[in-house]
Order: structure tokens, then sequence, then C-alpha cells
């Protein structure tokens, strides 16, 4: 998902420092707002995992406090190291999306709406 979103971000900015007629910057716009609603979708996913995983580690975290045991806190670092490549998943996803949003207002403005 990193890659997709790279790569397509370069490619409306390429696109955008680029001259084309209003009928290729009206696909443009409808090609970006579809793309927009796919990376939302992938980070409210995201969004959902990463909560769980912070919750999970959090509760374990607190049984091991209350209770503690080898076992609990193998199982708090295991959730630790899943959630730390999820956080970093999902920074990526908000500011990639974010960052969506500033070109499709520069499309928007060019168009002249």
């Amino acid at each position: 998902m990193r890659k997709r979103m790279l790569e397509y971000i370069a490619l409306v900015e390429k696109y955008l420092s680029e001259s084309d007629t209003p009928e290729s910057d009206v696909r443009m716009l409808e090609d970006l707002l579809r793309q927009i609603a796919f990376f939302q979708h992938e980070r409210l996913i995201h969004l959902l995992v990463t909560l769980l995983f912070g919750l999970l580690f959090v509760l374990t975290m607190l049984y091991a406090a209350a209770f503690p045991s080898f076992a609990m806190f193998g199982l708090s670092l295991v959730i630790l190291v899943l959630l730390v490549p999820y956080l970093r998943h999902y920074y990526l996803l908000e500011n990639g999306t974010q960052r969506l949003y500033v070109l499709y207002d520069r499309l928007w403005k060019r168009m002249g709406k």
C-alpha cells in the first residue's frame, strides 16, 4: 500500500505540473476522488486494527502488572512488536490521504471552481 500511495501521489503531482486540457482535468479529478475513497477505506480499517492492538497491549500490560508472569510480559511484547508496524503504516496512510486532499484542492482551483 505504501508503494501504491507514493506512486499515485507522484503521478498526480506530475500531472499538475503539466498543462492539460479541461477534459483531462475532469477525468483526473474523478480518478483522484475514487483513489481518495479507496485510501480512506484502507485508513479506516487500519485505524480500527491499530486501536485494537493498542487496547490489547494496554490490557495485557495491566494484567501483567496486576498478576506478574513471564507469559503475560511475553504476550505484551509480541503485541507491541505487531503494534509498531501498524502505527507506522497508519501514519503513512493518514499523511498520504491528507496529501491527496491538498492535490485535490490544487486541481479543483486549477479548473477554476
